[in-house]
């Protein structure tokens, strides 16, 4: 995989969100007939979006089309897409008005609220779930980060390639498909970043089950949530996080995490309370 190819992904992306519209879900006439293919046929995507038959079966194709706003617009209503599967679709068209470059792989002054925040685990991590900085709440609930090489600190490789981590999230599939579609409207989003491009390329290589998750072009921001763990000390716990994004880099997210009940909280605790101990 290179960079983003953005007209072939826009072709592809189109083609699944077609494929999986109910057609109950659509104003349209009941048409007869048996449907050979799941979703909807690109004529009634384009009696829906007003445009021609033609012109859909070219941005399929990747016949090098650059829709207009207007026309992303109406694919975008026809389609019923997200919020997030709207502004993927924007960038892929390279609609959207580029925000000014901040120093993504950089802590920079957040990083100084990771010890303000304590006891509450969090940590700071880039567009590509770099990790950038954390607290000892966040390491003692997750792994020891500052152990591990420069290049493995990913909360993506760690999810799904760091044996330590296969059965820390209880809804595992549900938390990888998340954290994919996650960061695929961040690869839409930076289309030149090699880096970002490399690590989809040897997470793909490395893991089936993100290959076949990546393929299905889900696409979501998450900013807040559950998640329920199995710490290998503590035992089972649920937290809420947060996510919030620094005005000055806006690339950049600052995850915390609360205890979701009373029984987590007590887990939290005996967290923090051995990271006392061992220091």
């Amino acid at each position: 995989m290179s960079t983003v190819d953005q007209t072939h992904e826009l072709a592809a992306f189109l083609r699944t969100r077609r494929e999986r519209l109910d057609p109950d879900d659509v104003d349209l006439p009941a048409r007869r007939g048996q449907r050979r293919t799941p979703g909807l046929r690109r004529e009634e995507v384009a009696e829906l979006a007003g445009v021609s038959v033609d012109y859909i079966v070219r941005l399929e194709q990747g016949r090098g089309l650059r829709p207009s706003v207007s026309v992303l617009e109406s694919l975008a209503t026809a389609l019923r897409l997200t919020q997030d599967e709207r502004a993927y679709l924007f960038d892929l068209a390279q609609q959207r008005p580029l925000r000014a470059p901040s120093p993504v792989d950089e802590a920079g002054p957040i990083a100084r609220l990771m010890h303000d925040l304590s006891p509450l685990p969090a940590m700071l991590v880039n567009h590509r779930f770099d990790i950038l900085a954390w607290n000892p709440e966040m390491a003692g609930l997750i792994v020891d980060f500052g152990t591990l090489p420069a290049e493995q600190r990913n909360m993506m490789w760690l999810c799904l390639l760091h044996p330590d981590l296969r059965d820390f999230y209880q809804d595992r599939e549900r938390i990888i498909r998340e954290g994919i579609a996650d960061l695929r409207a961040a690869w839409a989003a930076h289309p030149d970043d090699a880096s970002l491009t490399e690590l989809i390329d040897e997470i793909t290589s490395s893991s089936e089950e993100f290959a076949r998750l990546w393929a299905e072009r889900d696409v979501r921001v998450n900013g807040r949530g559950r998640k329920r763990l199995q710490h290998a000390a503590v035992g089972p716990l649920t937290v809420d996080f947060e996510v919030l994004a620094p005005l000055q880099a806006p690339d950049q997210r600052l995850i915390i995490y609360r205890a979701a009940d009373a029984a987590s909280q007590v887990a939290l605790d005996a967290i923090a309370e051995g990271l006392v101990r061992v220091g």
